[in-house]
C-alpha cells in the first residue's frame, strides 16, 4: 500500500510543546490530522507497524524532537533511514537545541530539515505556516510503502 494520507507524526515528549504546536496548526487552519507520540521507542514501533500500531497511517511528514525519553530523536532518525520501505519519509527535526553537534548529527543521519523551536507563539505560527506551504503544498513527495 502506498502513502495516500495527510497525517503528520509529531514525536514530542513536552506536553506544553505538543499543545502549542497543535494550536499553531489550528490557527493556520491546517486540517492534517496530527498523531502525537511521546518517546523514541513509540515512534519506532509506530513507524514499524508493531502492536498497537499495526493499522497506522504512514505520515506525510514527521516532526521529530531530539531530546526524547527511551530513544533519542537521533536514534529514531538513524533507525528510520535504515528501513527500505520508510527511508524516504520526510523528517523535520523540531527541537530546542541549536548546538552545532546536534544539527550536524541530524543531517548526517538523514534529516530533511532542522528547525529550532521558536520562543514565542507568534513565531511558532509563522514557522507552521512555512512548514505547511513547503512540506504539504509545494514539496513533491517520494513514494513510501506501508509494507
Amino acid at each position: 500500500m502506498t502513502q495516500n494520507n495527510h497525517t503528520v507524526l509529531l514525536v514530542e515528549d513536552d506536553h506544553n510543546d505538543v499543545l502549542l504546536i497543535k494550536r499553531a496548526f489550528q490557527k493556520v487552519k491546517i486540517a492534517n490530522p496530527i498523531i502525537v507520540l511521546n518517546d523514541g521507542e513509540q515512534a519506532i514501533s509506530y513507524l514499524a507497524g508493531r502492536e498497537p500500531y499495526i493499522e497506522r497511517p504512514l505520515p506525510v511528514l514527521i516532526l521529530l524532537d531530539l531530546k526524547l525519553p527511551r530513544k533519542s530523536g537521533h536514534e529514531v532518525l538513524e533507525w528510520l533511514r535504515q528501513q527500505q520501505t520508510l527511508k524516504r519519509l520526510p523528517v523535520v527535526v523540531l527541537t530546542a537545541s541549536s548546538e552545532s553537534s546536534d544539527i550536524n548529527r541530524a543531517y548526517d543521519l538523514g534529516a530533511n530539515s532542522y528547525l529550532v523551536k521558536p520562543v514565542t507563539f507568534g513565531a511558532l505560527v509563522e514557522m507552521v505556516k512555512t512548514l505547511n506551504l513547503y512540506w504539504m503544498i509545494l514539496n513533491k513527495r517520494a513514494e513510501v510503502t506501508n509494507d
